[in-house]
């Protein structure tokens, strides 16, 4: 009864399941979904393509390399922001509950 009440929540394990899904399973859905969406829609594919190679083809190779680099740090910027909301959402719950006893 406590928890369709929400005195009890279960919020701690459902939070690490975010956790994971949104750190390991959203990235390799989104690129997935990517491909996917380039090869229903012929004119999305042709122009990410064109983009692509002309962006690519202006650049010098430290240019890439930098461009390479910020992408990757940036990505694990946001796994990191990710993880870190997550710990101080964890970090509530274990609060409420020990004020709670």
């Amino acid at each position: 009864m406590d928890f369709l009440t929400f005195k009890d929540f279960i919020s701690i394990p459902v939070l690490i399941g975010f956790y994971y899904l949104g750190a390991v399973v959203m990235p390799i859905f989104m690129w997935f979904f990517s491909f996917w969406l380039g090869r229903k829609f012929t004119i999305i594919s042709d122009i990410r393509h064109a983009g692509k190679e002309k962006i690519w083809n202006s650049l010098s190779m430290k240019q890439k390399m930098l461009f390479m680099a910020m992408f990757t740090v940036a990505f694990l910027f946001m796994e990191l922001f990710w993880r870190m909301l997550f710990e101080f959402l964890i970090a509530y719950m274990q609060m409420r509950d020990a004020l709670l006893q």
